[in-house]
């Protein structure tokens, strides 16, 4: 069985790590990376810290709107999966690469796997959730990680695709969390930072950088929150560094750098693994961070009104609070439930994921 895979940003990196390495014991892969995140620490850095095969075949596509990235990655792609001579395209989550390898595999008529189907914020205003309702629609075999996503599928009618094979993340994170862990005990007081004693935040959605007033919002969330007892830890994507820049909002949380706010280059899966569970809490706006912070047992307060990760709200882990600063700083001393139950698999995803190919395809 030949399979093209197609992936293009830091979450679709991890993912791949748990099912590149069943899969290529078996089969014969074409890793295609579309340099939708083409920064070293959003990309490059991933591959060697999860042994991810390096891609066959890497684009640099990154930049632009949604739309002008999506139509680049097709022009781009179409001739690929022409010429791959794959039994199916494998896609992650829901990106512009989702989306753009989505739309060449259906026009080529190349059967199409899903990995995170079923996923549903509800939210059309969000590209990432057009972009996974288009993928799901278009593709043969769903391989979906909760039964909440497995039900959203069958009232979409797409029932008779799905495959449940748990999270593929969680492959992942029961490998790197120990390790994150282990050398937290030296890696953070390095930094100045105190197991505990800091907030982990990251930000760059669309819908809570690119508008200036949303923006504005976001950085008073962060300045309500921030004390220089418990500082704001935050990696700044390069996405959102150009938009406080561009609307004139960076001296409001760089003139705080030194104290509450700590703005600091993006990093690589160990060092965010390590932030992450030395944390006291994360402020998020992406859905990949909400679950590794609850496989993690970190609170998690996320940054917007919807979430396609409910779960983690429904047990008491995360809260949605959007860009309102009393509603993040109420959540914030709340006070974690006592259990946290077993809700995205036991770590053999990726595995699941390899069997459910070969039933399909091979």
């Amino acid at each position: 069985m030949r399979i093209l895979t197609v992936v293009g940003n830091r979450p679709q990196f991890v993912k791949a790590a748990a099912v590149s390495r069943p899969l290529r014991e078996r089969h014969d892969e074409l890793l295609v990376h579309t340099g939708q995140h083409h920064d070293d620490a959003l990309s490059a850095v991933f591959f060697r810290e999860l042994d991810l095969p390096e891609p066959d075949v890497e684009l640099a596509l990154g930049g632009g709107t949604n739309l002008a990235q999506t139509a680049r990655m097709i022009a781009e792609l179409e001739p690929l999966v022409a010429d791959a001579g794959a039994d199916a395209v494998l896609v992650y989550g829901d990106t512009n690469t989702t989306l753009a390898a989505a739309l060449v595999a259906a026009d080529a008529g190349i059967p199409l796997a899903h990995v995170e189907a079923g996923m549903r914020s509800f939210d059309r205003r969000m590209p990432e959730e057009r972009n996974r309702v288009v993928c799901d629609h278009l593709s043969q075999l769903l391989l979906v990680p909760t039964p909440t996503a497995a039900g959203n599928l069958q009232r979409e009618g797409l029932g008779e695709r799905v495959v449940e094979v748990g999270d593929v993340m969680t492959d992942i994170t029961l490998l790197v969390h120990p390790r994150a862990r282990e050398r937290a005990a030296t890696w953070l007081p390095e930094r100045d930072l105190a197991a505990g004693g800091y907030l982990l935040v990251t930000a760059h959605r669309a819908g809570n950088v690119d508008e200036r007033e949303r923006l504005a919002s976001l950085v008073e969330v962060l300045r309500a929150v921030a004390t220089p007892e418990r500082p704001v830890v935050l990696p700044l994507h390069p996405r959102t560094r150009a938009r406080l820049r561009e609307h004139r909002l960076w001296d409001r949380l760089a003139g705080e750098a030194t104290t509450a706010i700590r703005l600091i280059d993006p990093v690589g899966p160990l060092d965010f693994a390590t932030l992450l569970v030395g944390a006291a809490a994360v402020l998020t706006d992406s859905g990949g961070v909400q679950k590794e912070a609850y496989l993690a047992g970190v609170p998690c307060v996320t940054l917007r009104d919807t979430t396609e990760w409910t779960e983690t709200v429904e047990v008491g882990w995360n809260v949605l609070v959007d860009l309102d600063p009393a509603a993040a700083a109420a959540a914030l001393n709340r006070s974690p439930p006592a259990d946290r139950p077993e809700l995205f698999g036991d770590g053999q995803a990726g595995r699941r994921v390899v069997a459910a190919l070969e039933r399909a395809f091979g």
